[in-house]
């Protein structure tokens, strides 16, 4: 039986050497953070400019945090390296509009681009993650330490799943056919009828337009590719996803076991059973 303090951890993976959160938006870091304090592991912390959370960065000593602009990816591999860091973890969202509003690429991050035939999330994070592997800095899939927040199998919100099965299997097609196609993660629909699909906007924004249609025994899926990189893609599901489909009228979600991250699970399960709203893992 494994010893690790996450099932996500590579076999070989040394707790002595430090680990360097790279943090965006969230709650998502902050739980990255408390959880492999627990375990006993040394973090350092690499920061956004205006999109870290403050309360996140007060939580570390000044010599073992330091921020970047997005798009100073030279920088970032800078500050790894004078981290001593073994392993880094990317864990937060950053403003999804800051990759064409906002972007600061210094000389690296310009090669990178200049370098990539197709420019899209998985590809330009793909590329940074090469940078960083280069270095010698394991980076971890960002479900690690996280074991407990992932969905699992089952309504989770107890009771009987609302959504008939039929229906059930056609959400999650059109949620994988949708990821395959690299256009989004999720998808809302009704009794066989595609009601919105995710894109570029996110989650909460398709949430809204589906909610607009007020349209009854609706499902929102959520769900990954086939070949999912998840040490820069994990799919979240929070607390605010849960209000917007509470304030939208939805009232069942489908997440894949395993591989979505359930943000601060407790909390947002008994808050959807207040609502009566379903979650299931599937």
């Amino acid at each position: 039986m494994s010893s690790l303090p996450s099932a996500y951890l590579p076999p070989a993976f040394n707790p002595k050497l430090p680990v360097a959160l790279i943090a965006g938006q969230g709650i998502y870091p902050q739980l990255v953070a408390k959880s492999a304090r627990k375990a006993g592991l040394a973090l350092r912390l690499i920061a956004f400019e205006g999109e870290t959370a403050p309360e996140l960065l007060d939580t570390f000593a000044e010599p073992d945090r330091h921020s970047v602009h997005v798009g100073q990816v030279g920088k970032t591999l800078k500050l790894l390296s004078g981290f001593g860091a073994g392993y880094a973890i990317m864990a937060g969202q950053v403003t999804p509009r800051r990759l064409f509003d906002g972007l600061r690429p210094d000389l690296k991050a310009a090669q990178i681009l200049m370098s990539l035939k197709r420019r899209n999330a998985e590809t330009i994070f793909g590329a940074v993650a090469k940078e960083i592997e280069a270095l010698g800095v394991h980076l971890l899939d960002a479900r690690a330490f996280l074991d407990d927040q992932l969905a699992s199998e089952g309504c989770m919100t107890g009771g009987k799943f609302p959504i008939a099965k039929e229906y059930l299997d056609h959400g999650i097609h059109i949620a994988k056919e949708s990821a395959r196609l690299d256009i989004g993660q999720g998808c809302v629909v009704r009794k066989g009828t595609v009601l919105a699909v995710e894109a570029f906007e996110g989650t909460d924004e398709m949430l809204k337009r589906a909610g607009g249609l007020k349209a009854d025994e609706t499902l929102f899926v959520k769900t990954v590719k086939a070949r999912q990189d998840f040490r820069f893609d994990v799919p979240c599901f929070g607390m605010k996803t849960l209000e917007t489909m509470h304030t939208a009228g939805l009232h069942a979600a489908a997440l894949e076991a395993g591989k979505v991250l359930i943000l601060d699970k407790p909390a947002v399960l008994e808050k959807a059973r207040s609502w009566k709203i379903s979650l299931l893992g599937f």
